[in-house]
């Protein structure tokens, strides 16, 4: 007997913050009885789980990566009719989501999966999981500088954890480092350039949790399936 939401997150349908959310509403029956307590515990194998009606069945557990393209909302679907990158999983074919995400503008790795608890693994705050960027800067960057990125910068929502930060290549007026921080701060680079009078022109994200995106042309991915025990 497992935690319904655990059970919900494993088999693809939400991340456990999601699927407790399922819960808490009233969208989840087990054997035909509403369940709408957290603590609930249920057998996959033996009870019957649906949720909206609709029976969840364990799926593969699918593990991805794609390089997301620049111009490209990193979720499933966008209120301004954008392009989103259910058009570019559609190939996986599973349902699948992205772990965390990557700005319109942003290129680059991003994970996806169906697995609820892995993402939400990757995503808890105190797991200060790393994330790798390339960054191109408006304006020459001094040595003090760099400094001030790898040390922390002041934003409106708190100062910024310290930072690894290495230096690429000055052109003209221009800086491009590779940084690697540890949050997830919304926008959090392209706002430690404003906050630092060095406005943020290119960003690309070389790696997510150790996982890089190596050879891997934009708008393309490659995924792994593991058998849902």
């Amino acid at each position: 007997m497992e935690r319904i939401q655990k059970i919900l997150a494993r088999g693809g349908i939400a991340s456990r913050r999601a699927a407790e959310e399922l819960i808490v509403s009233g969208r989840v029956r087990v054997n035909g009885r509403v369940v709408t307590e957290l603590g609930a515990k249920a057998d996959e194998r033996r009870d019957r789980i649906e949720v909206d009606g609709k029976r969840v069945v364990a799926e593969n557990l699918v593990y991805a990566i794609l390089h997301k393209p620049r111009g490209v909302v990193s979720t499933m679907s966008d209120p301004e009719g954008r392009p989103t990158v259910r058009e570019l999983l559609a190939r996986i074919g599973a349902r699948v989501y992205p772990v965390g995400r990557l700005d319109f503008a942003t290129s680059g790795v991003l994970l996806i999966t169906n697995d609820g608890e892995f993402a939400d693994a990757l995503l808890h705050p105190r797991k200060s999981v790393p994330k790798t960027y390339v960054v191109k800067v408006k304006g020459a960057m001094s040595d003090a500088d760099l400094d001030v990125w790898r040390k922390g910068v002041r934003l409106e929502d708190g100062m910024t954890q310290p930072a690894d930060l290495r230096l690429l290549r000055h052109e003209g007026d221009k800086t491009w480092f590779e940084l690697t921080i540890r949050e997830g701060r919304n926008q959090q680079i392209r706002r430690m350039g404003e906050a630092t009078g060095f406005p943020v022109m290119r960003l690309a994200r070389l790696s997510f949790a150790g996982v890089d995106g190596e050879g891997l042309p934009p708008a393309s991915s490659v995924s792994s399936r593991a058998t849902s025990s």
